[in-house]
Parts: C-alpha cells; sequence; structure tokens
C-alpha cells in the first residue's frame, strides 16, 4: 500500500533532491544495519517523507557519510541519519511484520509466515521500545481487517483505519506538536489508502478482490469523484502541516506534500485514458 507519497523531481532543485536521495539512502542503511538484507527490502519512499518531516519540526543533528553500497557499488554516495533515522526504520519493520501476519492469516501464505518468523525478534524489541505505537498499529489493522470481512462500502470508514495507523507513526513524541502531527498523519493516510484502492480497483474488479470503490467505480464522475476526495484529503493534511515550524527542509516537504503525491494519480488517468484511446 506505500510507494505513493514521493518527490515530484522536475520541480525539485537538484540540491534538494540529493539531499532527499541522502535522507533515502540513510534509512536503507539504517535497515541494513539493524535487520540485514531482509530489512532493506521494506525500503520505501514514503517512510522517507516521515524522517525529514520529524528532523525538520525537531532539528534533530544529522550524520552525513559517504557509502558505497549494491545499488551504487562504485562510487561512494551521500547518506544523512539521525535518531528519526532508527526511528522509522523500526516502524518500517513493525508494519511489514504486520503485513507478513496477515498474508499468513488471511491467505496462509508460507511467504508471509516464514518473513513474518524472520522478523519476529526484532518485533518483540520493537514493541517494547515502543509500546504505543505498536499497540496502535495492530489495532488499527484488526480494525481495517474487520471492515474487509464484512465488505464495507464506506470508503471514508474504511480509509480512516489506515489514517489511524499512520497517524500514530508520525506522533513521535507526546508533546506539543503531537496534535497536529497526528492529523498530518491521519489524512494523509487516508489519501494513500484511497490513492491504492483507485490504482487497484481494475485489478480488484477482475479479481473479485475486496475494494470499496467497487460501488462507484462505474459511475461517468469516477475519476473525478476520486481526485475530490484525495484533495480534501491533502488539504486538511497541508493545512496542518503549515502550522509547523518547519523551516530546514522545507522545499522538500512542499514538494512531496503539494506535487509529488499527485504524480502517481496523474500516471495512473495517463495510462487508463490511453488504454481507452481518449
Amino acid at each position: 500500500m506505500f510507494g505513493y507519497v514521493n518527490i515530484n523531481k522536475p520541480e525539485l532543485k537538484m540540491k534538494d533532491f540529493f539531499k532527499y536521495k541522502a535522507y533515502y539512502c540513510g534509512l536503507c542503511k539504517t535497515l541494513k544495519n539493524r535487520y540485514g538484507r531482509f530489512g532493506q527490502m521494506t525500503l520505501s519512499y514514503d517512510m522517507t517523507f516521515l524522517i525529514i518531516l520529524l528532523t525538520s519540526l525537531y532539528e534533530t543533528e544529522t550524520v552525513r557519510e559517504q557509502d558505497r553500497c549494491i545499488t551504487h557499488p562504485v562510487k561512494k554516495h551521500d547518506t544523512l541519519t539521525n535518531e528519526i533515522t532508527g526511528y522509522v526504520a523500526d516502524m518500517n519493520i513493525a508494519l511489514t511484520y504486520h503485513h507478513l501476519m496477515d498474508d499468513w492469516q488471511d491467505e496462509k501464505s508460507l511467504a508471509g509466515l516464514t518473513g513474518a518468523k524472520a522478523l519476529q525478534r526484532a518485533y518483540r524489541r520493537i514493541s517494547r521500545k515502543y509500546p504505543r505505537q505498536c499497540r496502535e498499529i495492530s489495532e488499527s489493522l484488526n480494525r481495517l481487517a474487520e471492515c474487509e470481512r464484512q465488505q464495507e462500502n464506506n470508503i471514508d470508514v474504511v480509509s480512516r483505519c489506515f489514517g489511524e495507523l499512520m497517524a500514530s507513526l508520525f506522533t513521535y513524541r507526546e508533546d506539543v506538536w503531537e496534535n497536529s502531527l497526528r492529523k498530518i498523519g491521519f489524512y494523509l493516510g487516508k489519501f494513500i489508502y484511497l490513492l491504492d484502492a483507485f490504482d487497484d480497483i481494475e485489478k480488484d474488479t477482475k479479481s473479485g478482490s475486496y475494494n470499496p470503490l467497487k460501488t462507484i467505480c462505474n459511475n461517468e464522475t469516477f475519476e473525478t469523484d476520486c481526485r475530490n476526495m484525495l484533495t480534501m484529503m491533502m488539504a486538511e493534511c497541508t493545512r496542518e502541516f503549515e502550522k509547523l515550524p518547519c523551516i530546514l527542509d522545507i522545499d522538500i516537504l512542499r514538494n512531496i506534500l503539494y506535487e509529488g503525491v499527485w504524480t502517481k494519480f496523474e500516471l495512473i488517468n495517463t495510462k487508463r485514458n490511453s488504454e481507452k484511446g481518449t
């Protein structure tokens, strides 16, 4: 369900693009150091946004290093890491563990069971370190699973579950910024769930899989209705974001929230219209 919160590269200054990549590579490096190659496979651009947001808000001291990796074996590249990177890496693993467990419980996927067992010890350590986040993640995913079992068609009800999950991740500390961070995570989470459902509607319709947008997907105004829902989610998200005293990397953050999150939606529409010949 991740992969929708990214930059709009053409509209980003080169210095900001390379800094964004350094944060991304820093997360990749931290996942590998803490959880090995399997941990690296959970890497996502969505979680890179969370690192930049929290680093900007809390002005966390960040270490810049140069490293080589499998992707860049010859030339060294910059990595940026700090305590936020470690937190986000742990949350990434917690989400992956629950996703793998869901695959096993819902589909009896042996790959899901094997992966979950591989991460079980790490997840126990993370849950002891961040009990509130792990509890809220579990509760949100349980509510989401129940909605899917009941074939819930109310998109607001279903997307709320994922919004609450993201809200728990964004609440790094229970402090003066907690309310705004929760709202940013909540509305961004709803946006991600809606966009994922919009992206998968054709595949889910053919396969018979659950998708809360099935009841409206044949409407002539389907694309417009989805765009309006997504716009409302991002309007609420950015309203809360602008309340935060973020100065560091503000151009990267605004690029993502005002432009980057829409690139996938436009790609989906372009592909569909091309296939329809419109």
